[in-house]
């Protein structure tokens, strides 16, 4: 079991929650979540993620990420205008932040 901040995620039964809500995802999304959840405060760069949960060394559409990433903070309630759980590092990759605090405006 993962938990960072108020998510868990159960890589066995691939459920996720945030509080005490169970959150539905897709399994892309949940490897996305995943990988990113292992590595809190960790900056997973795209070709990583790209490697690891779509498993190409190439992006086949440089927008596959974004796309992915949008529904994953929309099912989270995380605000893409004000992230406080999966931040984007321009130029470098995502973060899951491992606390409220961490987050950089």
């Amino acid at each position: 079991m993962l938990a960072v901040q108020d998510v868990r995620l159960d890589p066995t039964s691939r459920q996720v929650w945030r509080g005490d809500r169970e959150i539905r995802l897709s399994r892309k999304e949940f490897q996305l979540l995943h990988a990113l959840m292992a590595r809190p405060g960790d900056i997973v760069t795209r070709s990583e993620l790209m490697a690891e949960v779509w498993q190409t060394s190439f992006y086949t559409n440089s927008k596959t990420i974004d796309v992915h990433l949008g529904w994953l903070r929309r099912k989270l309630g995380d605000d893409p205008r004000r992230p406080t759980l999966i931040t984007t590092h321009r130029g470098r990759g995502l973060r899951f932040e491992p606390t409220v605090d961490r987050v950089v405006g």
